[in-house]
């Protein structure tokens, strides 16, 4: 029995005493999302991160280096990035990162460290106003370790 299995039958059982909805909830809060997972064929965004929209997730990726020191967000990639991958406009937006804000001065992990975010998922073009760094896909309000 593995984790995810333990967790799963425990939520079941759970849910006889709170009710489905509030398990299913939970069950989802659990759920680790793939970056290649938030974004469409087309280089949209997919059915799921418009559903997910709004609600906090988790996503495993790798820390691209900054755009600057003392910043207060950074981008998770799927693979490891010596450099960071910045994008002059929103055509340019590869279908494989994600920028992450979180509250504090991020502490820069190495580039070849995996680690999971979590925070709430924004969707469509947001400019950085302190760099110019375009997103458009992210996590606000996050948390990483």
């Amino acid at each position: 029995m593995n984790r995810r299995t333990f967790l799963a039958s425990g939520l079941a059982s759970a849910g006889l005493l709170m009710g489905t909805s509030m398990v299913s909830r939970l069950a989802q809060a659990d759920t680790l999302i793939k970056l290649r997972d938030l974004y469409a064929r087309d280089r949209g965004v997919s059915d799921l991160a418009l559903s997910l929209e709004g609600k906090r997730i988790t996503v495993d990726g790798f820390m691209a280096p900054p755009l600057k020191a003392e910043s207060e967000f950074f981008v998770l990639t799927r693979i490891p990035m010596a450099v960071c991958p910045f994008c002059e406009t929103e055509a340019d937006w590869p279908d494989d990162i994600l920028a992450v804000y979180t509250k504090r001065t991020v502490d820069v992990v190495p580039f070849n460290i995996r680690l999971q975010a979590r925070g709430v998922l924004e969707l469509g073009p947001y400019r950085d106003p302190e760099t110019g760094f375009l997103s458009m896909v992210r996590l606000a309000d996050a948390s990483y370790s």
